[in-house]
């Protein structure tokens, strides 16, 4: 690797912590390897001979680790599929042919082959390339993605357009994993598919894993298929034939139909899934023999119709310590590519932990003191922290694979046999089992308790993965208490209320939602205590203006009123902070004194101000008839890219400096409407 300063282009970055040691840190450009850097599009890997593809992935599979392991990412999923993108990009003529990555946490292979490689080093950085698919991004880029299941739904859509525009070589693949097509739309996708008799590909990307390993029963029949002895037997006989195809051309066809009766005698027991659906199946395939992978796609383009390829692959593929721990590696941080030591931030003094494991720990023991309790997520137990409650009581705590609605309703089923169910979703994800909250939940007057992840924004992840909009969406709900802890201590004792609520026969479900990351509190594990549900609480007097917040960005607040001490025209302002810790209900009696008190209120809150705690505050104000100038802090009315958390609380206008800015200007504009009341008593 070779070093270079380019610290002027991200100046954030001039430096991280590993240990107990603060290094400088430059950037390097990661040099990649000799095919690799004569690769600036596909048009360029077209140009080499079938016999250099295996250096090719060789050089792509090392450029992965040498990024990721010094600028961070997602890391085993692109590392599976290395061979698998470039046998695509080699034998179909993208960006014409249309190829959607299903999620996309394995398309790095295919940023870095499609123009990308020399700015990779940005990737998931404030400012540089998205670590997903993204349209704006590049015209290789089809389909933008970050949410399972989609690909299908959306390449079919492709296909039917192409039919419709008369462009009959356009060719549409969709590359889907085994934990993604788990997804209910995945299967309304491949059923469509088969109906239309639409020319598209689907190519499912076995390799048993999504984050976490995955569940249920297509899993277990995807196993079957891969182990079967005999099946496999009569694969490799029909794959002789298929190799033969190209030197028959047109006829290509009628030999395939010859043999389709045998096919489908030999493999009906096991291929009737995707068959029953008219989706002509090939495989199971090596998914890391490149050569292989190419022979089979350019016969495969000769097949007109829906058709599925079966590949197995290995996550981590070629990095021995992600192969062999594949949930760990799925993202594991900054490493050290040699050793495989994740560097990991050390410090003098204890930490907070994060939301979600408290959020795992409390769950425990709840569950503990109530045998009624129960957990759910879909595929995301290390994500969420319920793999601690998975491996203490396993009969009680459910992974239900990639299936937020199912999820939900599942839930509510529980719910309608007095069952308590803890129902972990992040709150991204929330979004897809919308109808089912209101359908199966909220008109049936069941308690779920639905825990939401990563609310406000994501980080790195992006616009896909940002928590924006649950305080809204499920503000305007009925049945629904709607919350969000300050701290630690909150989280539980919310956790705690709702358990609660659900047991005294609650005819209301509950949403607690948590950001990302770390806490405030190292010693957090307190003593549960039942809250008053919509009632807020002061965290600290002030006789000038009144700052409103929900959930843990409330902390902003503590040290933005730090920053105005320090500030020589602002340390005699003074703030009231009140945390509402409820959205709904909203505290009534404490907003009455509020607003009977304060003509100067700010709102914050981590989600969109379009129909969150603001707009809630603003509603109050109007419907009771008070008066006041009100500035709502929060996610602003437009899409918001990838960085940091603190990057983008600084871009939307509420990090603490943020904060202590708008209580100066709303204070200034005392000020001068002092002066200008001086000057009309002048005047008179």
């Amino acid at each position: 690797m070779q070093g270079t300063n380019i610290s002027k282009t991200i100046p954030f970055l001039n430096c991280f912590r590993i240990t107990n040691t603060v290094f400088q840190y430059r950037f390097m450009h990661i040099q990649p390897g000799k095919l690799l850097a004569q690769i600036n599009s596909p048009a360029d890997l077209r140009k080499l001979d079938r016999s250099q593809l295996f250096e090719v992935c060789t050089e792509l599979r090392q450029f992965i680790v040498d990024n990721v392991s010094v600028y961070g990412g997602h890391f085993g999923a692109s590392l599976g599929v290395v061979e698998l993108t470039v046998a695509l990009h080699y034998k179909y003529n993208t960006p014409e042919d249309q190829l959607v990555w299903d999620v996309g946490h394995q398309a790095y292979g295919h940023k870095i082959l499609t123009g990308r490689r020399d700015n990779f080093y940005t990737n998931r950085l404030y400012g540089g390339i998205s670590g997903f698919p993204k349209r704006k991004e590049s015209i290789f880029d089809t389909f933008g993605v970050g949410h399972s299941s989609t690909s299908i739904s959306a390449a079919l859509g492709m296909a039917v357009a192409s039919k419709i525009k008369g462009e009959k070589q356009k060719r549409h693949i969709a590359v889907i994993g085994d934990g993604a097509i788990t997804g209910g739309m995945a299967f309304e996708g491949m059923n469509n598919a088969g109906f239309l008799d639409s020319d598209i590909l689907i190519i499912l990307n076995d390799n048993c894993m999504s984050i976490d390993p995955n569940v249920g029963a297509l899993k277990d029949y995807l196993t079957d298929i891969t182990t079967s002895g005999t099946y496999n037997k009569v694969k490799d006989e029909i794959w002789k034939v298929l190799g033969k195809m190209s030197k028959f051309g047109k006829t290509a066809q009628e030999v395939l139909s010859k043999i389709d009766g045998a096919i489908k005698s030999g493999l009906l027991k096991h291929s009737n899934l995707f068959e029953s659906l008219n989706l002509r199946y090939f495989g199971p395939v090596d998914g890391h023999d490149v050569e292989h992978l190419a022979d089979i796609m350019e016969d495969l383009k000769k097949i007109p119709g829906p058709k599925i390829l079966h590949c197995v692959t290995t996550k981590g593929k070629g990095y021995a310590l992600a192969e062999k721990d594949q949930t760990k590696w799925h993202a594991p941080g900054l490493f050290d590519k040699v050793t495989g030591e994740i560097f990991k931030k050390t410090y003098e003094t204890p930490q907070a932990p994060k939301y979600q494991d408290v959020f795992g720990h409390t769950l425990v023991e709840l569950a503990k003191m109530n045998d009624k309790v129960v957990g759910i997520t879909p595929a995301m137990p290390s994500g969420s922290s319920l793999n601690i409650m998975m491996k203490e009581m396993p009969d009680r705590a459910f992974d239900v694979g990639i299936c937020e609605q199912h999820a939900v309703t599942f839930a509510a089923g529980l719910a309608t046999q007095g069952i308590i169910p803890f129902c972990n979703i992040y709150s991204t994800f929330m979004q897809r089992a919308y109808d089912q909250v209101i359908h199966d939940v909220a008109i049936q007057e069941l308690p779920v308790i639905f825990c939401l992840d990563r609310g406000g924004f994501s980080g790195a992840d992006g616009p896909t993965h940002h928590g924006a909009y649950d305080l809204a969406y499920f503000r305007c709900i009925p049945n629904m208490i709607v919350a969000a802890p300050m701290n630690e201590q909150e989280l539980r004792n919310m956790m705690f209320t709702a358990m609660l609520n659900a047991e005294e026969n609650g005819k209301r479900a509950f949403s607690i939602r948590y950001p990302r990351g770390e806490g405030t509190m190292p010693q957090w594990k307190t003593t549960l205590e039942r809250m008053e549900i919509g009632k807020g609480r002061l965290v600290k007097a002030g006789e000038d203006i009144a700052i409103l917040t929900i959930g843990h960005i409330g902390n902003y607040v503590t040290e933005a009123l730090e920053l105005l001490k320090t500030s020589k025209n602002s340390s005699e302002i003074s703030v009231a902070h009140y945390d509402m810790r409820f959205v709904k209900p909203l505290d009534e009696e404490m907003l009455h004194t509020i607003f009977q008190k304060f003509d100067k209120v700010i709102t914050i809150e981590d989600g969109c101000v379009m129909g969150g705690l603001g707009t809630a505050i603003a509603e109050f104000m109007v419907d009771n008839g008070y008066t006041a100038q009100i500035k709502r802090l929060g996610i602003p009315d437009r899409i918001v890219e990838h960085g940091t958390q603190l990057e983008l609380h600084h871009e939307c206008g509420f990090a603490p400096e943020d904060i202590a800015k708008e209580v100066q200007k709303m204070m200034g504009n005392i000020k001068n409407d002092v002066k200008n009341n001086l000057k009309v008593l002048q005047n008179l």
